[in-house]
């Protein structure tokens, strides 16, 4: 069975996406002027500005969230499998080459995720309760006609798959997998914990509960870790450019086999590459704009700018968790995920045992509370998919799948839950890349607007 999984997943990441991929990304970054680039102080300003308080402004935008708590909840998905675990599996399947593919990925995706943020924003809607709801599948219905019904319904079933291998199988397992390997916690009793604690917040606070939780942890742990990659990388600085030199070399010439390390060509390592760097900033997956789409904002365009900042962010912890195996020197030792990623915070401690066991400590605490955040933020993906295939009112038993599934999946090998979600990101990409593409006039507009009445904001302020 595993190795029909495999087969789909290698043929869904074949040459044929990663054109689809890299040519709708490229098209709106020429569509906008390379934005991402020569734009960089304008959403600097608009994202980074406005949560340090020194472009603080009050606005009339209706919604769920803050933008700094759906950035937050996002970040917190992200962060917590996709650029821990989920760097690390990318090369011990498919080399350092890989890391080089995750970043050309990543680096168009800035523009692919604006795009998506921006339209979902643009067409979601509210129900009498309050909540919002928006997403790919609102922008392909409502923006695509007949075509875009049809679309959209092929993505909302193919999203619903995939938060659920994402949310219950790849969030819960990481954690798991941490805890055991770290504080040798039963796998089992991980997954219980997590699945009662979590059905507690959602029951008594909602989605309002879940952007607060993430908002207060996120941005402590996201440090813990930046620190904590910065220590291995700055104890192994004469390997640093051994470690470029690795990803540069092997993005475009198969890697040997080595230690543990199976080898791997230049196809693998540009499909493990690709389909890491997307599950690592969910550029281009729409699962990240179904968050945004419950933002406090005054004009799509705006909260399309934390949507670059979110792919910004994931890019350098992306790179220090790549420089954290390869400088270390573990990255050939046949581990995966997570655990290889402590195997380079572990060298740490062949110096000094006592401050490398306290370190681990605190990293595994800090990936518990990534992880456990993620599942949680994946909530509000899944309550928006079941409302829009289910209705509204089949929610209040759908959502029992939700914290059902995460016992499963802790009895996973590691190999085959990322198998899973590779399949699983494969299915939904490929109907969100023809909906942006057909919907970028419209984006375009947006964007062209928002620029405009920045500008106009600017000459009223002198």
């Amino acid at each position: 069975m595993w190795d029909k999984i495999c087969s789909v997943t290698d043929f869904l990441w074949g040459t044929p996406l990663m054109i689809l991929m890299i040519g709708v990304g490229l098209y709106l970054t020429l569509g906008t002027g390379f934005f991402q680039i020569t734009g960089i102080r304008s959403w600097w300003r608009k994202t980074v500005g406005e949560i340090a308080g020194k472009d603080r402004k009050k606005t009339d935008g209706k919604g769920e969230l803050t933008p700094f708590q759906t950035l937050s909840t996002v970040l917190a998905g992200t962060v917590g499998s996709g650029n821990i675990a989920g760097v690390a599996s990318a090369i011990a399947i498919g080399g350092p080459g890989a890391v080089f593919w995750m970043w050309i990925i990543s680096i168009v995706g800035m523009m692919t995720k604006m795009a998506e943020v921006s339209l979902s924003v643009a067409f979601r809607k509210s129900g009498d309760n309050g909540e919002f709801y928006g997403g790919p599948m609102h922008y392909m219905k409502q923006g695509l006609g007949r075509f875009g019904a049809v679309l959209a319904a092929v993505y909302a079933v193919a999203l619903l798959i995939e938060v659920c291998t994402d949310a219950c199988f790849v969030q819960v397992n990481t954690l798991a997998v941490c805890v055991n390997d770290v504080f040798k916690v039963p796998l089992l009793v991980s997954g219980i914990v997590v699945v009662l604690s979590s059905f507690i917040l959602v029951q008594t606070g909602g989605v309002t509960k879940i952007g607060a939780f993430c908002e207060k942890m996120v941005p402590s742990m996201i440090l813990i870790y930046i620190v904590a990659c910065l220590a291995v990388v700055i104890s192994n600085i004469s390997k640093v450019p051994e470690a470029f030199g690795l990803i540069f070399k092997y993005a475009f010439a198969p890697a040997p086999a080595i230690g543990g390390f199976a080898g791997s060509t230049i196809s693998l390592a540009m499909a493990r590459g690709a389909s890491r760097g997307i599950f690592s900033n969910e550029a281009g997956m729409g699962t990240a704009a179904t968050v945004h789409a419950t933002a406090k904002t005054d004009h799509p365009a705006h909260q399309g700018m934390y949507g670059l900042l979110e792919v910004f962010v994931t890019i350098i912890i992306c790179t220090l968790t790549a420089l954290t195996v390869l400088c270390s020197g573990v990255w050939s030792n046949g581990h995966d995920g997570v655990v290889l990623t402590f195997d380079g915070f572990r060298t740490l401690g062949e110096s000094a045992p006592v401050l490398g066991m306290i370190g681990v400590a605190i990293l595994g605490i800090a990936v518990f509370l990534f992880t456990y955040s993620s599942y949680i933020g994946f909530f509000v993906e899944f309550r928006t998919c079941v409302e829009y295939i289910f209705g509204r009112k089949a929610l209040k038993w759908i959502k029992y799948l939700f914290f059902i599934l995460p016992i499963l999946a802790v009895a996973l090998e590691v190999k085959q839950i990322w198998n899973l979600a590779d399949m699983a990101v494969g299915f939904i990409v490929v109907p969100n890349m023809i909906a942006l593409a057909a919907l970028s006039p419209k984006f375009f507009r947006l964007f062209r607007e928002y620029r405009g009445k920045c500008r106009q904001d600017k000459q009223n302020e002198k």
